[in-house]
């Protein structure tokens, strides 16, 4: 473990850790976010952002192979942030991978209510396949709560046959159902994200919706003919048996899974790329298979 990785752990923990246990409520989580993102989320030099019409983002920070994208969510806990926020990773995975960012806006939960994330993204997908982009040309991104929306779309898009060419994410959030062993066993473990506050967000994000509800909660949903995803995600984080189980899962449904622990990285840690060496080496095996997926022509 990097110097850097230590010290940046000791301030989520000392820091961020109870800013989030004490945060009064989904709104001052939006702005907390929108105001310190700058700061920790470092960007790379020649960033590109461009909103097109239909609400979508276009980002990328050099060179990029035409005719390809990254369909990237953001993460925040459905309450939290936008593709400007998650700019910075999102510009060195395009800068690495030489594949521009599609990152589409989706309503905030306390904005609108379930399901209206997933409708968003799966609208936002239709509107990237009217450009002419086809599924094949396509892989799925996100990280943290933008990373279990990813699965939930990919589970859809394979239900209609529709499989883009994989599918990356960082520390995703599979089960809202909660019946994760590792909230309880890394409660204390994990330096960035308070469990005590985990419930409160569910009740937010999924109101009265079954907590395993599979557009929720794509660790319960059906993932036929499912492309290569890859899954990473810290052993020490209360989400670890999120991407473990969702893990178990595709490969159950046939998938070639390729994962990456770390032992004591934080949650989604790739966005904290510019300070720690961890994210950038993560962004780099994943940026490899981004091109190994859309150079696959066999799909």
């Amino acid at each position: 473990m990097s110097w850097q990785l230590t010290a940046l752990n000791t301030g989520l923990r000392l820091l961020a850790k109870p800013r989030l246990a004490r945060t009064p409520g989904p709104e001052e989580a939006a702005r907390d976010l929108d105001q310190h993102a700058p700061l920790f989320m470092r960007q790379p030099r020649h960033l590109l952002h461009l909103r097109r019409p239909g609400g979508l983002h276009w980002i990328s920070a050099g060179p990029c192979t035409p005719r390809q994208a990254i369909f990237y969510l953001h993460g925040g806990g459905y309450i939290s942030g936008s593709p400007r926020t998650h700019q910075g990773v999102m510009a060195r995975l395009s800068r690495l991978s030489g594949v521009e960012v599609c990152a589409p806006d989706y309503p905030l939960a306390q904005e609108a209510p379930f399901p209206a994330a997933i409708e968003a993204a799966g609208a936002a997908w239709e509107r990237l396949c009217g450009l002419g982009y086809a599924p094949g040309q396509v892989v799925l991104a996100g990280d943290s709560a933008g990373g279990g929306l990813a699965l939930s779309l990919l589970a859809q898009l394979c239900g209609r046959g529709e499989a883009p060419a994989g599918a990356v994410v960082f520390s995703p959030w599979t089960d809202l159902a909660m019946r994760g062993e590792s909230l309880r066993r890394n409660a204390r473990a994990d330096p960035f994200l308070p469990v005590g506050r985990i419930r409160e967000l569910v009740e937010i994000v999924a109101g009265g919706a079954c907590r395993d509800d599979p557009r929720l909660s794509p660790f319960y949903a059906d993932f036929p003919g499912c492309p290569p995803v890859r899954l990473c995600w810290g052993e020490s984080e209360i989400l670890c048996d999120d991407g473990l189980r969702m893990a178990a899962r595709l490969r159950e449904a046939g998938a070639r899974v390729e994962v990456e622990t770390h032992p004591l990285a934080p949650h989604a840690w790739p966005v904290f790329d510019g300070w720690i060496p961890e994210a950038r080496a993560t962004l780099r095996r994943a940026a490899r298979f981004i091109q190994e997926v859309l150079g696959d022509t066999s799909r």
